[in-house]
């Protein structure tokens, strides 16, 4: 039987053969993992096309019709999720490749979620950083959430798990998205409000709708413009939901707290981008589903996803 070539890509932490056994498929797909992100789609292509599998995590490497033009030999490719933003699904079925995804076992994104809460009002890694440095007393001083509002934008699975760990430190919890109805806010025990009013009114905005066309771009200046100067906004969903020059401006002019932002419209972020410079914004690089649990998940679901293949009974299969 002829051997098959797979890729693992951005596996920029070198976990993917330590969390998930590959034994199952190793008699038959020679592996290659990529742990450096590729510069662009021509650097992509070109250490890809011998490869008749491939393994995605997330949305770090784009697949445009470009792409899977230039990667003749490409049969099956799996995503980590059931959703992936940069995958050209259309492109996939014209060119007869078979896209399949993962299930999420937990998502943990929301605890990350009220982690960027909680260094935002309560500097806790700056703190820490000036402890470390030799600083002998404290510099910032804290806001209390509880009794606070947070701003939910979308409330699906993950916006009402980040409500209710906000409720449960006490805070107040309004939410609106573009198909959100009472009803579904009085069974979360939320209240529904409008979009301006959420933006006005809120202490702390957080941004939890799947990247979509319409999505795109959800979150603009004239939103911005609407928060108090003692908010802060944070957004682990998707960059390009946030207007990244809008923030960018409101955030050096002081016209809010600050912003918490795991999620950006390039990553990774380079390296002189201008939120880089500023002390009112905390930036991680996309930790939201970064943890042992996640990729032990994923990428076992991987290694049974490309045997369910061979055996012609595709798993999750998205396209």
């Amino acid at each position: 039987m002829t051997r098959l070539r797979c890729a693992i890509l951005d596996d920029y932490l070198n976990v993917a053969l330590k969390v998930a056994d590959w034994s199952k498929v190793i008699d038959r797909v020679d592996v290659t993992v990529f742990n450096q992100p590729f510069a662009n789609e021509e650097a992509a292509a070109g250490a890809l096309k011998d490869f008749e599998i491939i393994c995605a995590m997330r949305e770090r490497t784009p697949f445009p019709r470009t792409m899977f033009a230039s990667l003749p030999k490409l049969k099956l490719l799996i995503t980590s999720g059931l959703r992936n933003a940069a995958i050209d699904m259309e492109a996939a079925k014209d060119r007869k490749v078979v896209v399949c995804g993962t299930q999420w076992g937990r998502d943990p994104t929301a605890p990350l979620t009220m982690g960027l809460i909680l260094e935002l009002t309560r500097n806790i890694g700056r703190e820490n950083a000036r402890m470390h440095a030799g600083e002998p007393l404290q510099k910032f001083v804290g806001v209390e959430i509880e009794g606070r509002t947070l701003g939910v934008i979308g409330l699906g699975k993950l916006g009402t798990k980040v409500s209710k760990l906000a409720q449960a430190f006490g805070m107040n919890v309004i939410a609106w998205s573009q198909n959100l109805t009472p009803e579904k806010c009085k069974e979360v025990g939320v209240t529904y409000v409008s979009k301006e009013e959420l933006f006005s009114t809120a202490d702390i905005v957080t941004i939890h709708v799947v990247l979509s066309q319409r999505s795109r771009g959800l979150v603009g200046a004239a939103d911005l413009a609407r928060m108090k100067p003692t908010a802060y906004l944070v957004n682990t969903a998707r960059g390009p939901i946030v207007d990244e020059g809008a923030l960018l401006e409101v955030l050096t002019q002081r016209k809010i707290a600050g912003a918490g932002v795991d999620v950006f419209s390039v990553e990774p972020l380079p390296v002189d981008h201008p939120f880089r410079k500023l002390d009112n914004i905390v930036l991680t690089p996309h930790l939201g589903y970064v943890t042992e649990d996640s990729f032990r998940n994923h990428y076992q679901q991987m290694v049974e996803g490309i045997d369910a293949w061979f055996k012609g009974e595709p798993k999750q299969r998205l396209a």
